[in-house]
């Protein structure tokens, strides 16, 4: 009997390998697809063109809204702005209701809007097997060509600024999924504010990145997802070829999410991470970022720095530094298992 995949993320190195064998690439692509990108990148003459797809799988109540965004996450990662959204919509055949599709459109549509997106096409059925809906997000847009930032820009020496905080998305999504746990345990104000994690502090990171470049010469930019921290750290020193030092003490983490994590017995460093963003920049120019955004209203914090590929990814917790965990299976998937 063949081996089956557990839910998550592919073993990088396996992923790696189907890339390498499968992808068809011609002379105008300027990033193809490679572990820790997180968007591809196509030469249109004067500027480049930037396209990225992901799916919603975790999440039911707000899904359109979480499309849009996490999709316009990965656009703005390369400095690029997004422009033109699309929507593959699977809907389950045992609950799909007009209320639900209706919902799921007018939350894609204000999404696109408060972004200044275009919402202009896709695809919708009720399908066959599935016990929730599906949003798979496709996201066009565009960057001058000298903006360009991408994951494998980390240098060493780099500090590794993080925004806002871990888990956002993961507060959201429990306080949502598991409500009727937590009713009656917590009090209703504390889950309510939970689940407004969604926007605020909110799981866009577009404002965050577009401060970060117009305040310094950035050399990557990572959004955080499946995985947590955890696999977006390791997921930045892949496509870069770099080491990384993080120090535990220096992570936010919101009392919320520490909160919601131990009540599901969930480490905050390998949960879904949408909300954060990790900007890779000279440490010249870290402080007056982290001031800038900090100005705007944005929590940000120096939680490590980049070194050389042969010093590892590590965590240092109390002046102990050890291998810092991948979580290829993240973390929110145990609450799906009953």
């Amino acid at each position: 009997m063949a081996n089956t995949f557990p839910v998550g993320k592919l073993n990088m190195d396996y992923l790696a390998s189907l890339l390498d064998r499968y992808s068809s690439l011609d002379e105008r692509v300027v990033v193809g697809p490679r572990i820790g990108e997180d968007a591809t990148v196509i030469d249109f003459g004067e500027i480049y063109l930037v396209a990225k797809t992901d799916p919603i799988t975790f999440a039911t109540d707000e899904i359109g809204f979480y499309a849009v965004n996490v999709n316009a996450n990965d656009i703005v990662t390369t400095g690029a702005r997004p422009r033109w959204f699309l929507a593959t919509i699977l809907l389950p055949q045992s609950s799909a209701t007009e209320a639900m599709v209706e919902g799921i459109f007018s939350q894609l549509s204000s999404a696109c809007r408060q972004l200044g997106i275009s919402f202009c096409g896709g695809h919708t059925e009720v399908t066959y097997g599935l016990d929730r809906p599906i949003v798979v997000g496709q996201m066009l847009g565009e960057v001058e060509k000298e903006r360009l930032v991408t994951t494998s820009g980390a240098m060493v020496g780099d500090d590794i600024i993080l925004t806002k905080g871990i888990a956002i998305e993961a507060t959201s999504i429990l306080a949502r999924e598991m409500e009727g746990r937590l009713r009656g345990k917590y009090p209703p104000d504390l889950i309510e504010r939970c689940k407004g994690f969604l926007h605020e502090p909110g799981i866009s990171v577009v404002r965050e990145a577009e401060i970060a470049m117009e305040n310094a010469q950035i050399h990557a930019m990572h959004d955080p997802t499946e995985g947590g921290l955890a696999a977006g750290l390791h997921e930045l020193a892949r496509a870069a070829s770099v080491g990384i030092i993080v120090y535990r003490d220096r992570i936010p983490i919101l009392p919320e999410t520490s909160l919601l994590c131990r009540e599901f017995d969930l480490d905050p460093l390998g949960v879904i991470a949408s909300g954060s963003l990790i900007i890779a920049l000279s440490p010249q120019d870290s402080a007056r970022v982290v001031a800038k955004l900090r100005e705007a209203g944005i929590a940000a914090a120096v939680i490590g720095r980049v070194w050389e590929r042969e010093k590892g990814i590590k965590l240092e917790v109390n002046g102990e530094r050890k291998d810092l965990k991948y979580f290829a299976r993240d973390e929110i998937t145990k609450i799906f298992e009953g």
